[in-house]
């Protein structure tokens, strides 16, 4: 979890970090929540964007919601509920199985459970490295965004000589089947839903 207080950095933070999820107050010291959120969702930004503000007009939560917000909190708020909140747009937006803590990621028939350390396809367990398993969670965790080389190796081989990405991948593909893992030359990898 990272906390910003101003929007130019809150559009650096979310250029170079995959999130799961934004709260973004309206709020800002130097500038407009609003306007925020429509450079994101111009921008192609796909992350669950929970709007928390004390502008309470309905005309202010329907611009909201129109700007891409997928949901509106009002202030005051009880924390559970935003809590509450926070986690079903999460899972709406396909990144975790409706699981109390979390834990499980999905994309098509694989079941990855962070807290087991198992990943099963279709069912059937699936034997990953340590190092699999941290390359194909990072994976999941974002899917359908392209991870860079850097991103990938920083999260699971911090001490990559650069060739062992590649092997890695290749054995995480051999052992659970083509059409999760795509290459996108030059850039990363992605798994698509």
């Amino acid at each position: 979890m990272v906390w910003i207080r101003r929007a130019v950095d809150a559009r650096h933070w979310v250029s170079e970090e995959p999130f799961d999820a934004l709260l973004l107050d309206l709020g800002l010291p130097d500038g407009n929540g609003m306007d925020l959120l429509r450079q994101l969702r111009a921008e192609g930004k796909r992350m669950p964007i929970l709007v928390i503000t004390a502008r309470d007009s309905i005309e202010d939560r329907l611009n909201g919601l129109e700007m891409g917000a997928d949901d509106y909190v009002l202030k005051p708020f009880v924390t559970a509920e935003l809590l509450a909140r926070l986690r079903a747009v999460v899972r709406r937006s396909g990144q975790w199985l409706a699981e109390s803590d979390g834990s499980k990621w999905v994309c098509k028939d694989l079941v990855l459970d962070e807290r087991r350390m198992v990943l099963t396809r279709a069912g059937a367990p699936a034997g990953l490295s340590k190092t699999e398993f941290a390359l194909l969670l990072a994976l999941m965790r974002y899917p359908d965004r392209v991870l860079s080389r850097r991103e990938l190796e920083a999260r699971a081989l911090p001490h990559s000589d650069g060739q062992a990405l590649d092997v890695h991948v290749f054995n995480l593909r051999r052992k659970i089947g083509d059409g999760y893992v795509r290459t996108v030359r030059g850039v990363g990898y992605v798994v698509e839903t």
